[in-house]
């Protein structure tokens, strides 16, 4: 449950905007708990954008307006019901509570295993196992959430983003013990690994080119 600091806040057309020290990673739709700021403010809220510049009202259609020249990191918006508050510093800090969101259970221990053609021989590679299969599914429910996607932390996409995890796996156990690559016998240097991680990439939907 990450704390982070609130620097500055402000209400406009009952929309709330806080600004924290640290930024974070936090993502839109998810709660945060604010404390130590504006009663008004203070509660829990659920996140509506992330925006980079400075907040300037709501248009006659509803959207979202911003002072493009004026840029503010780390700020967290979100909608409440109240007076008009202008931007001001919290004194001495506010408090924003982030319960981080389960963890994510896209692939298992057994798929990893039928990606691997072998069972686990001793209790450590079934725990390691079970330790590349929590970390790529963090790893790539991150990356994804980085490149904009809202997805469920229990339900995989699709088979492409399954595939990419279990690729992800693949690749951590079988770097056990190793520098910077897959372990080997050979004395001579090997091919590339086939989970590479533009593979890996281009079946987690990231990296992908921003124009046409």
């Amino acid at each position: 449950m990450p704390n982070f600091t609130i620097t500055h806040q402000m209400v406009l057309d009952n929309v709330g905007v806080v600004q924290t020290l640290e930024s974070t990673d936090v993502l839109i739709g998810q709660n945060v708990t604010i404390a130590g700021c504006s009663s008004t403010i203070n509660g829990t809220r659920k996140v509506f954008q992330i925006p980079i510049y400075l907040f300037t009202g709501v248009s006659a259609e509803g959207d979202y307006l911003f002072n493009t020249e004026v840029v503010i990191k780390n700020q967290i918006l979100f909608q409440v019901t109240a007076a008009n508050l202008t931007r001001n510093e919290v004194s001495p800090v506010g408090t924003l509570t982030w319960t981080v969101p389960t963890s994510c259970t896209w692939i298992t221990v057994a798929m990893l295993t039928e990606f691997l053609g072998i069972s686990g021989a001793t209790a450590n590679d079934t725990a390691f196992m079970t330790t590349s299969v929590n970390a790529s599914n963090a790893y790539c429910f991150k990356r994804r959430s980085q490149a904009g996607y809202h997805d469920s932390m229990t339900v995989v996409p699709d088979a492409a983003v399954q595939s990419g995890t279990v690729l992800m796996a693949a690749s951590l156990y079988r770097e056990r013990g190793s520098i910077d690559s897959f372990n080997s016998f050979q004395d001579m240097t090997i091919s590339a690994p086939v989970a590479s991680m533009g593979r890996i990439n281009s079946l987690l939907g990231i990296k992908r080119a921003q124009v046409a």
